[in-house]
């Protein structure tokens, strides 16, 4: 019996799902900003900042894996300097947490600010101080990310911080309720596959085209304000 997994079409049609779960009359009341935590999650925070006219930005970050399997993310650090490890799997695998810091630090002088230079002019993420953020993705697998990127803003003196996704595992939901503000999800399937696996589309996203995306939403944004 084959199975029908498929939540959204695309990007554009999580989007949708996504905006109508949000509590837009509110959140139009108040300035947010719309931070993307993955080149994937851009486009739909930058259709979500459209539609709540809201500022966009984008927190890099940088996944570290174990030694012996390159998809098996042990810790992930922010260019805040803020990381969050998977403790269950250090416990497992028997890890060093001082090697895991020295490998995050490393990739934080090394990648991340490679990253900073090439997509933002070296510039630090947009000031988060006082403000309402909502930081988007197009799902979460582990949530190790998103809890990572939470860290980051809580450390940046955000005046709330809500989490949306259009899906995630249900197992992680209540790991990032606890430390989020509020939560948005279209769906959180019990047994979780990966991100793509509910998606009939899902094309590939580099940070090499976030600067493209930015320029086509900045066109657009002038062209309906003519």
């Amino acid at each position: 019996m084959k199975i029908d997994n498929i939540i959204f079409s695309d990007r554009i049609e999580a989007t949708k799902m996504l905006y109508s779960v949000l509590p837009t009359e509110d959140m139009k009341k108040e300035q947010w900003i719309i931070l993307a935590i993955s080149a994937g999650g851009v486009p739909i925070a930058l259709d979500l900042a459209k539609k709540l006219n809201a500022k966009f930005d984008y927190l890099f970050t940088k996944k570290i894996f174990t030694k012996n399997n390159n998809e098996c993310e042990i810790a992930i650090i922010t260019e805040t300097q803020d990381i969050v490890v998977h403790e269950e799997l250090l416990k497992s695998f028997s890890l060093d947490l001082e090697n895991i810091y020295d490998e995050s630090k490393d990739m934080y002088l090394t990648d991340i600010q490679d990253y900073k230079a090439k997509y933002r002019d070296g510039l630090d993420i947009i000031d988060l101080a006082n403000s309402n953020v909502l930081l988007v993705d197009e799902g979460l697998n582990t949530g190790l990310t998103m809890m990572a990127c939470i860290k980051s803003v809580i450390s940046k003196q955000a005046k709330s911080i809500c989490v949306a996704v259009p899906v995630l595992p249900e197992v992680t939901i209540n790991d990032i309720e606890t430390i989020a503000d509020d939560l948005y999800f279209v769906q959180a399937p019990a047994h979780f596959v990966s991100i793509d696996f509910y998606y009939e589309k899902l094309e590939q996203i580099e940070l090499e085209d976030i600067e493209k995306l930015k320029d086509n939403y900045k066109k657009e944004n002038d062209v309906n304000r003519m």
